[in-house]
Parts: structure tokens; sequence; C-alpha cells
């Protein structure tokens, strides 16, 4: 139901979640988690994307011969992230290993992990949209981990989940740094509201082949 926040109730590194994160995508579908990574990696990882943060591309839409720019359906700013820096590599190592975790969990065969920084100027704003559609190759769990110290609750930006219709909206969560969200890239339509003050992500994707 909207406004449904099913939070870890207290914090606790990512490995200790791997039971609660599987049971979750079985049933409700998606899960949010506080502080699950440490938070040397979490200021690592703020401290990264403002180094890069002029090298960020404007994010497009569609591919290959379809894709195109187009600021009516997403205003980000992306980077994809690869290992190499300190913070990057040990962000994408944990994930990994939450890819196998859930992979003996679940049995999902999901081959790889994929993810870029996103950042969304003030007023920016990504429109209802699917990640991926049901039964097709590609990516199964979708992730969001949130970069923005001090983020003030009043000024929008928060991520809405909504239910397989479009028509219920599930969820809204706010980007607050720390906060690691997680859902089924084929059950939840979502779309990212416009914020009064810039915003910072990753957002990242487990895959299985084709």
């Amino acid at each position: 139901m909207s406004g449904t926040k099913p939070f870890s109730p207290t914090p606790r590194f990512l490995p200790e979640c791997y039971d609660e994160i599987a049971d979750a995508l079985v049933g409700p579908g998606f899960i949010i988690l506080d502080n699950v990574f440490p938070e040397s990696l979490t200021q690592g990882l703020v401290a990264l994307i403002g180094q890069r943060e002029s090298q960020l591309k404007r994010a497009g839409i569609g591919r290959e011969g379809n894709y195109q720019l187009n600021d009516l359906v997403r205003g980000d700013a992306i980077q994809w992230l690869e290992a190499g820096d300190a913070a990057a590599t040990e962000f994408l190592s944990a994930m990994d290993k939450l890819r196998q975790a859930l992979n003996e969990r679940l049995y999902l065969g999901l081959a790889d992990y994929e993810a870029h920084f996103a950042s969304y100027a003030p007023g920016a704003f990504y429109k209802k949209h699917r990640d991926a559609f049901r039964g097709k190759p590609g990516r199964k769990v979708s992730s969001v981990f949130y970069l923005n110290p001090d983020w003030d609750l009043t000024a929008g930006g928060e991520l809405v989940l909504y239910d397989e219709a479009e028509e219920q909206e599930l969820v809204r969560v706010a980007p607050e740094c720390g906060r690691l969200i997680l859902f089924l890239s084929e059950d939840f339509p979502h779309e990212v509201l416009p914020a009064r003050h810039s915003r910072q992500s990753i957002a990242g994707w487990f895959r299985i082949n084709a």
C-alpha cells in the first residue's frame, strides 16, 4: 500500500542482510536498507562522484539507432562505474558478493552487476519507466544507492515505485545518504521526482545473460 516502507530496523552491514533481501525479493519484491555499507565507503563514494561531476554526460533514452536525449523524459547525467578507484572497487565487490548470495538463495542466474553514477540537477527528473520487460533477458534486480549527505526531506527528489499496472503508488523513497533500495526490475514501474537541490546516487542492475 502507499506509504509502506520496509526499512531495515537497525543498521547492519550488507552480508548480514542477505537473507532479508532474498526474502523481500520473493515478496513484496523490494526492500529499503539504511547504512549497510561502512561509513568510510559511503563517504569515499560521495567524494568520488564530487570529483567526477564535470565528467558526467547527459543520459538518453532508447538503444542504438533509437537513442536520443529527451529532457521531457529524463534529465540526469551519468558515468558508468568501473573498478580502479578504491571506493568504486569496494562498492562493486560488495555488490558482486550480493549477486552471488542471491543466486545461492533464489537461483536467479544473475551473471553480472553494472552500475553508473547518476546526478540530477535541481528540477531534473526521470518520468515513469521500467528497467526491464517480463521474460526478456537482461536486468532482473535494480538497485539505487544514495549519496546525499544531510538531505533536506522537504526538498523532494523521491524515487516512487508503482504497482505493475502503473496505477497505485507503493512507496516513496527519499534520497538520503547511505540508503540502498533493491527491487525486481520487471515488476515495478518507477520514477524519480524533481527536487529543489541537486542529488547524486549510484544506479545499478543485476543482469542475466541472453
